[in-house]
């Protein structure tokens, strides 16, 4: 409730109070009339007084809820799983050097790399190549993880 329901009601606080009452009627707390009804009476709605009371047969519900902590972050790779896990006659997971992530990091400096060369053909292309300072690097950096067996973000994976 608000502290004086006489304050003039602001279209955040009609959308706020049309969300919740769009999250009671997805969890079977309003039928479709009543929920069109309560939606209208809340865009005609003049204080927040008026919206509160769209919403007082209704329990309170966060809409910024959180993730449970209890949750799962990570989930560890099964024992026993190989590099290559099919499931159901496709690849389901890649791990190691031919994994997504490895793929993807390649793809990225493969793609920079390639932008830092045309841009220098299309500046003239003349002198020493100068995109070999960012490409160099960074490939030298990015092969030296990939054959030490490590993951592209630096971490051992496992």
């Amino acid at each position: 409730m608000a502290a004086d329901p006489r304050i003039r009601a602001s279209d955040e606080d009609r959308d706020r109070t049309v969300s919740l009452l769009r999250e009671h009627h997805a969890a079977g707390r309003l039928t479709a009339e009543e929920f069109n009804e309560r939606i209208d009476k809340a865009y005609e709605a003049k204080t927040v007084g008026e919206l509160d009371e769209l919403l007082t047969d209704l329990p309170g519900i966060d809409l910024y809820r959180l993730p449970d902590a209890a949750l799962p972050r990570y989930r560890a790779p099964r024992p026993g799983a190989g590099s290559l896990v099919q499931a159901s006659g496709g690849l389901a997971r890649q791990q190691g050097r031919f994994s997504p992530a490895w793929i993807a990091a390649w793809g990225s400096w493969l793609s920079v790399s390639l932008l830092c060369f045309v841009a220098w053909v299309v500046a003239g292309a003349s002198g020493f190549p100068r995109p070999v300072w960012v490409a160099g690097p960074l490939g030298a950096i990015l092969l030296g993880r990939w054959i030490a067996g490590g993951g592209p973000g630096g971490h051992r994976p496992g």
